[in-house]
């Protein structure tokens, strides 16, 4: 009874200190019982675990005035759960960075926080990124990736682990931030905007020579083609006599007759198997790097 009493003193003692010392609008919430459990709860010793509750408010309390609850970013700080540069950092990385703040930008450093309280914000924000959710694939990756890489003819444009096209984005990670749901309604139905960056083009010059590909830049004066080998070319518009755009986007359209049932859910499964693979990669490297 008497060590019970005096944990909750001790506790009570924390949490007007840190009142004192920030005044009531430290937490960005007045008088939240809430935000008072989780300044508190930083007099726990090291070797307590926090719940996700627990999680939850230490994360509230130190991240949401800048990064959101949802902490998808705000006016002073970037969004840090559908960013793949902060997916591929490791536990240990986002752990220093929460630790000791980026020098030069608006990050500080939490010095005052346990290794367990900090462990336990870096917890609490893969469950908002969804990266320690298990995910149930929808097919066989291997199937998908001999799909993705043969008759569904995805590697034409588009990259995976440092194999496939140039021309279209770079899906290693792609899964990562979106859902089964998601990757499949990319696939059978694409966009269909008029941004013409994303359709083929047919650049003919006052000589006669064409170059076929991707516009990547233009201003008034000149344009950036990359053709499907990668190759990058610097065309002036003086020299152009004609750009023909095709009229169907880069993304075929057809993928939801082409692909059956099947054969879609295992080039979905190839795409969540190989982010996995890709963050596996990167934390193994991060931590290779800091030993």
């Amino acid at each position: 009874m008497g060590a019970a009493l005096t944990r909750r003193a001790a506790r009570l003692f924390v949490a007007v200190y840190v009142i004192a010392a920030f005044g009531p609008g430290f937490s960005g919430k007045k008088n939240s019982r809430d935000v008072l459990y989780a300044q508190a709860s930083q007099s726990l010793p090291p070797a307590h675990v926090a719940t996700r509750n627990e999680s939850s408010r230490l994360f509230a309390s130190h991240c949401a005035s800048c990064h959101g609850l949802d902490g998808k970013g705000g006016e002073r700080a970037p969004n840090i759960v559908d960013r793949p540069v902060v997916h591929r950092l490791s536990d240990s990385q986002i752990s220093h960075i929460i630790e000791n703040g980026i020098p030069g930008t608006g990050m500080p450093a939490f010095r005052s926080l346990e290794s367990s309280q900090v462990q336990a914000i870096v917890a609490y924000l893969r469950t908002l990124q969804g990266t320690k959710r298990a995910v149930k694939l929808p097919g066989d990756p291997k199937r998908g990736e001999g799909t993705f890489f043969g008759a569904a003819g995805c590697s034409i444009c588009h990259m995976i682990g440092g194999k496939g096209g140039f021309i279209a984005s770079d899906l290693s990670g792609f899964a990562r931030t979106h859902s089964a749901d998601v990757i499949r309604n990319a696939i059978i139905k694409p966009s269909t905007g008029v941004d013409l960056q994303a359709r083929a083009v047919t650049v003919t010059t006052h000589s006669g020579e064409k170059y076929s590909g991707r516009i990547r830049n233009e201003d008034n004066f000149s344009l950036q083609l990359q053709t499907l080998d990668g190759t990058f070319h610097f065309l002036s518009k003086s020299d152009i006599e004609r750009i023909d755009y095709d009229a169907q986007t880069l993304m075929p359209s057809d993928y939801g007759s082409r692909l059956s049932p099947q054969e879609l859910n295992d080039v979905i499964s190839y795409l969540i198997h190989a982010a996995a693979a890709s963050d596996t990669k990167s934390t193994k490297k991060a931590d290779d790097w800091e030993e």
